[in-house]
């Protein structure tokens, strides 16, 4: 991945970031950008989000969908750069993999110890 890339996934991040904060009410979730992936040809970037808790996830991406069309209108507006990537809002599903891992090891530690007599 080239350098200029990788600042406009750094870019696009932390300006995303921002009007999510303050242009988009989330209910009682806990929203995340975990990572952006913009195309070579900067014609479209990936945004993954994590959302916690995760049963709040579909909803999370729904309301982003219908919000798209603003938050790429802010965007628009705050990048003096062209072409301006086309957002696209997806899950990251290596923190649900994680989550489930983690509660998997609590359930083994929770479990009492077998006694060998």
């Amino acid at each position: 991945m080239s350098q200029r890339i990788q600042r406009i996934n750094q870019l696009l991040r932390k300006e995303v970031s921002e009007i999510l904060l303050r242009e988009i009410e989330f209910q009682n979730a806990l929203v995340t950008i975990t990572k952006v992936d913009a195309s070579a040809n900067l014609q479209q970037a990936k945004i993954y989000i994590s959302v916690m808790p995760e049963g709040k996830a579909p909803e999370v991406l729904k309301l982003l969908q219908r919000e798209i069309y603003a938050i790429q209108q802010k965007l628009n507006k705050r990048l003096f750069m062209r072409p301006i990537p086309r957002i696209i809002f997806m899950r990251e599903e290596a923190v649900k993999e994680a989550s489930h891992i983690e509660k998997l090891l609590e359930q083994v530690n929770d479990e009492k110890p077998i006694e060998r007599t």
